[in-house]
C-alpha cells in the first residue's frame, strides 16, 4: 500500500504539471489567415510559440509520468491519466470562467472514485529488473502477433482509411495514436528499467536495447502527436477526448497484459475492481465532456423532483418566517403604544 501510495504521489506531479494527460498534445488553431490548419496536412502551429511553450510545459508532466510507469504497472498508470482531465476541468472553472455544470461535478467525483477503486485493485507485473529480462518479454510470441496486429492497422488507418474517412469519421486518426500509443508505453518501461540500471552503475549505454527502444518511442510520439492534432482540429474536444482515452487506455490495458503478464496472477476479485473502476472512470469522463454545454436547470428535472423540490421550497420559507417573527423586537411606535397603554390602566386603577 505504501508503494501504491507513492506512486500515487509522483502521478500526482503529472498530473499537475501536464494539466491534460488524456490528450497527450496541445490542439492549435492558425491564428493567421492562409495557413493551414493540421487538419488539411499543414503545420503551421509549429511556428507559434504559445504551441511550443505549452509543449515544454506538458514534458514536465510527462517526465513525472515517466518515472510512474517506471515504477508501476502500466495498467494502473494509464488510466490514472483520467484525473488529469479532472485538474483541467477545475483549473479551467476557476482561471478560465468556464462553466462547471452539476454533470460535470458528477464527472469528476466518479472520476476520483473509480480512481481510488483501481488503485486499491491494481495488478502486480512479473518482475523485469534488467534490460535482458525486458529483451526476453519483447521476444514473446504473443507480443510479436500483437506488434504486427497494430503496425499493420496503423498503416491501413493511415494510407487507406485516413484519406477517404478521415475528416468525417472521429475514430480514423484516433485508433492511429490509440495503437501506436500502446507501443510508446511498452518502450517508456523499456528505458524506465534502462535508466535504472544507469544509475545502478551498469553499462546500458552498450546495449542496442535501449537505443531501439529510445528511436522508437520518438518515432511512436511524433506520430500521436501529428495525428491527434489531425482530430483536434477536424472534431470538437468534448468528441476527442473521451473516446480517445478509452481506446488509449484500452490498448494500454491489452499490450501490458500481453508482455508483462499483469493479469495473470489475480484474483477474481481484483479483476472485478479493476474492471468496475475502469468503467466508472470511463462514465465520469463522458459526463464531464458529452454535456459540458448543456444548461441545468431545475425545470429539466421529473416532476415528481421538481414537486418536491417546490413543497421542500415552502416548508423552507415557512419555517424561515416563523422563526423571524419570533426574534423580530418591537418597532418603536409599538413600544409607545404599549407604554401608552399600561400608563392608561395604572391611572384608572388608581382611580
Amino acid at each position: 500500500m505504501v508503494f501504491k501510495l507513492s506512486m500515487m504521489q509522483g502521478r500526482s506531479t503529472s498530473l499537475a504539471a501536464s494539466g491534460t494527460r488524456s490528450t497527450r498534445t496541445i490542439p492549435w488553431r492558425p491564428s493567421a489567415a492562409g495557413r493551414d490548419g493540421a487538419g488539411q496536412g499543414g503545420h503551421a502551429y509549429l511556428r507559434e510559440w504559445l504551441w511550443w511553450a505549452g509543449l515544454l510545459c506538458m514534458g514536465v508532466g510527462e517526465a513525472a509520468n515517466f518515472a510512474a510507469y517506471a515504477f508501476a504497472p502500466a495498467t494502473l498508470v494509464t488510466p490514472l491519466g483520467a484525473l488529469s482531465v479532472l485538474v483541467s476541468a477545475v483549473l479551467s472553472s476557476t482561471f478560465l470562467n468556464e462553466q462547471l455544470n452539476v454533470h460535470g461535478k458528477i464527472g469528476c467525483l466518479l472520476s476520483i472514485l473509480g480512481s481510488t477503486v483501481m488503485v486499491i485493485h491494481a495488478p502486480q507485473e512479473e518482475e523485469v529488473s534488467s534490460l535482458e529480462s525486458m529483451a526476453e518479454k519483447l521476444k514473446d510470441p504473443g507480443f510479436i502477433v500483437f506488434a504486427v496486429c497494430v503496425l499493420v492497422s496503423s498503416l491501413l488507418l493511415i494510407f487507406v482509411a485516413g484519406p477517404r474517412y478521415g475528416r468525417s469519421n472521429v475514430l480514423v486518426y484516433v485508433l492511429v495514436c490509440s495503437a501506436i500509443g500502446s507501443l510508446s508505453v511498452s518502450c517508456v518501461k523499456g528505458l524506465g528499467i534502462a535508466l535504472k540500471e544507469l544509475f545502478a552503475g551498469k553499462p546500458v549505454l552498450k546495449e542496442p536495447l535501449g537505443w531501439v527502444l529510445l528511436v522508437c518511442l520518438v518515432i511512436c510520439i511524433s506520430i500521436q502527436i501529428n495525428y491527434l492534432n489531425k482530430a483536434l482540429d477536424i472534431f470538437n474536444t468534448s468528441v476527442v477526448t473521451p473516446i480517445y482515452y478509452v481506446l488509449f487506455t484500452t490498448a494500454v490495458m491489452t499490450c501490458s497484459a500481453i508482455l508483462f503478464k499483469e493479469w495473470q496472477h489475480m484474483v477474481l476479485d481484483n479483476i472485478i475492481g479493476t474492471i468496475s473502476g475502469f468503467l466508472t472512470i470511463v462514465s465520469g469522463i463522458f459526463l464531464l465532456h458529452a454535456f459540458r454545454d448543456v444548461p441545468f436547470t431545475p425545470d429539466l428535472l421529473p416532476l415528481f423532483l421538481q414537486q418536491g423540490r417546490a413543497d421542500l421550497r415552502t416548508s423552507w420559507r415557512s419555517a424561515d418566517r416563523h422563526q423571524s417573527c419570533q426574534h423580530q423586537p418591537l418597532l418603536p411606535s409599538e413600544d409607545k403604544d404599549s407604554q401608552s397603554a399600561e400608563e392608561e390602566d395604572e391611572e384608572g386603577e388608581s382611580v
